[in-house]
């Protein structure tokens, strides 16, 4: 669980989430579920916030079934989509999802 206050120093990545979001054209609940995600999982580092970012919109698009493809997501958020697949299944886990195997 994170703070209020963690969700005013990592502002600007909310407002990266929600441009993100608008450009696959994701829903009200599936924006919320991806912040509250990130919130979640973010990490100390600058460098990796941008890949948690990505992580936490694919596995909420996943979780409300507004299913996006790792690539869709990876070039709406600006990262590689082997960040999102090094990320998003401790992501998944930690919303209180099992992870598949494959």
């Amino acid at each position: 669980m994170y703070r209020a206050r963690d969700a005013v120093e990592n502002e600007q990545w909310i407002a990266a989430i929600e441009e993100a979001s608008e450009r696959l054209d994701l829903g009200t609940e599936t924006r919320s579920r991806a912040a509250d995600l990130f919130l979640t999982n973010a990490p100390e580092s600058d460098r990796s916030k941008r890949a948690v970012l990505a992580a936490s919109v694919y596995v909420s698009a996943l979780t409300t079934g507004e299913r996006r493809s790792q690539s869709a997501v990876a070039d709406a958020t600006g990262v590689s989509r082997l960040a999102i697949q090094s990320r998003w299944k401790e992501i998944l886990e930690s919303a209180g999802f099992d992870a598949p195997d494959w």
